[in-house]
């Protein structure tokens, strides 16, 4: 094999390894990343970048426009971003800070669980049956989850209510 066919297959010398890939923010909430969210919400690599980077663009910004008017309020404080907002700590990280991954990474995940139905199918124990009735709960499920975090934020409580 002659030099000029095997440098075709050299990997591009400007990909990001992906446990730096980020997606920056507004510079007030922080930036998401990817390698962390993939982690915390079990995704693995059938989640292309191109695919998850949409995804959690539309996540932040759905969370940001939530919070939009307790930021302004934080802003007005003082607080030059998220992580100075006073807030007791966890695992020494500001429980504002684990909230707002949180609701990121469980608005990401509904919307992939919604537009991509069939990624998270393989468990082998359920039953074909199981695993779709399963699929048609999880994206309500992590949008739950993503409310409750933003709630924590804002110190509302968790309360959803249905009219039947």
């Amino acid at each position: 094999m002659d030099s000029m066919s095997f440098s075709a297959f050299a990997p591009p010398t400007n990909s990001v390894p992906d446990d730096q890939q980020i997606v920056e923010n507004d510079g007030w909430f922080p930036a998401i990343h990817l390698s962390d969210l993939r982690e915390a919400a079990r995704l693995d690599g059938t989640v292309t970048d191109a695919r998850l980077t949409p995804a959690v663009v539309t996540a932040m910004l759905a969370v940001n426009q939530a919070l939009a008017e307790w930021q302004a309020r934080q802003r007005i404080n003082g607080w030059s971003d998220l992580a100075s907002v006073p807030a007791p700590t966890i695992n020494r990280e500001s429980q504002y800070l684990a909230h707002y991954r949180r609701a990121v990474y469980s608005t990401t995940k509904a919307d992939l669980l919604e537009k991509y139905r069939d990624y998270d199918s393989t468990a082998s124990s359920m039953s074909d049956k199981k695993a779709m009735e399963w699929l048609d709960t999880a994206p309500e499920q992590e949008r739950r989850n993503a409310h409750w975090a933003i709630a924590n934020i804002l110190q509302q409580p968790h309360m959803t209510v249905e009219l039947i």
